[in-house]
């Protein structure tokens, strides 16, 4: 009896499998969908990674195959020369320095500003607290314009000063919200049983939200990064009169308008050695100008890689519900 029971039970799951078999069976569109869609992010990942990969095989070539254009898929003469070569551009350094500085200060302090108020807000306790974050909302929307910005700047002392870069990223309205609406999804039980057991506000958040909040945090500390390390509108605006405090992306700036300027310096009248020289100007310019966007992007890429387990999380939690 109990040999027929299980031989009729086999027989059944053999049938289930079959079917299921049938029923998850790839048709032929399914097959010619999967290949066209595998081929379209294929090539969109070409596109995106082609110029990072084109920068860098005209950095490591012989410069002078880089000066006839004929680096276009594949590195020829290998070296790192232009590299070596960035020691000598001038004032390099103290913009690597300036630039890797706000964003390590810049981005420590937005990060707990933005943590502090976003836990401040979540607080029903606090004393306006829906006017005070709906006026932190509106901001995000409208702002006064760039003169009165520069105005305001100016009459706070924030010209011609590394505070520039500082002070005025401390409050981050969209990564509140995200740290805000994030801390919204940890369990109040959590703070209750803190509360009954003595802790105060302050230590609550350093002890329970912050280690808590890691994932929006990371994210957050992302945003704030790429931000401080690609920024240039304050460099340019603020600090204009002060070399010394000039960032890698407004360094880079100088280096492309040189390039630009010798360039149609060429289309002038000139002699034939003001000529030369100018076009061999121009040419190490262009090298210098390839180089130095592989040193703002490589950071960046490094970093990413090891955010991207929090960024992912976090950026999940903190878009449900606002």
């Amino acid at each position: 009896m109990m040999g027929k029971l299980i031989k009729s039970n086999t027989k059944d799951n053999l049938k289930v499998s079959k079917n299921q078999e049938r029923r998850f069976k790839k048709k032929p569109g399914d097959i010619v969908f999967a290949l066209l869609n595998g081929a379209f992010f294929l090539a969109f990942t070409i596109i995106c990674v082609f110029p990072f990969y084109y920068l860098l095989i005209n950095t490591i070539s012989d410069n002078d195959l880089v000066k006839r254009g004929m680096i276009n898929f594949i590195p020829k003469g290998l070296t790192l020369s232009n590299y070596l070569a960035l020691g000598n551009v001038k004032d390099l350094w103290t913009s690597i320095y300036v630039t890797v500085g706000r964003t390590v200060i810049g981005t420590s302090f937005m990060v707990f500003v933005s943590a502090l108020a976003g836990y401040l807000v979540t607080k029903k306790e606090m004393w306006n607290r829906k006017f005070l974050y709906r006026f932190l909302v509106i901001t995000m929307y409208f702002n006064s314009g760039l003169i009165p910005w520069y105005m305001n700047m100016s009459m706070l002392g924030l010209t011609d000063s590394f505070l520039a870069y500082i002070i005025p990223g401390f409050v981050a309205p969209f990564n509140i919200i995200l740290v805000k609406t994030y801390i919204e999804s940890i369990p109040a039980e959590l703070e209750e049983s803190a509360f009954i057991d003595g802790a105060g506000y302050s230590t609550i958040f350093l002890k329970i939200i912050w280690p808590l909040s890691k994932p929006i945090l990371a994210t957050i500390a992302i945003f704030g990064a790429v931000g401080n390390w690609n920024s240039f509108q304050d460099s340019l605006i603020l600090n204009a009169n002060s070399p010394s405090l000039y960032t890698l992306q407004h360094r880079l700036y100088i280096y492309l308008n040189s390039g630009s300027n010798l360039a149609s310096m060429m289309g002038t009248g000139v002699s034939a050695t003001q000529a030369a020289n100018a076009m061999q100007s121009a040419l190490n310019t262009k090298t210098i100008q390839y180089t130095i966007s592989m040193v703002t992007i490589i950071p960046i890429l490094c970093l990413y890689p090891f955010m991207q387990r929090y960024y992912e999380g976090g950026i999940m939690m903190g878009a449900v519900k606002g």
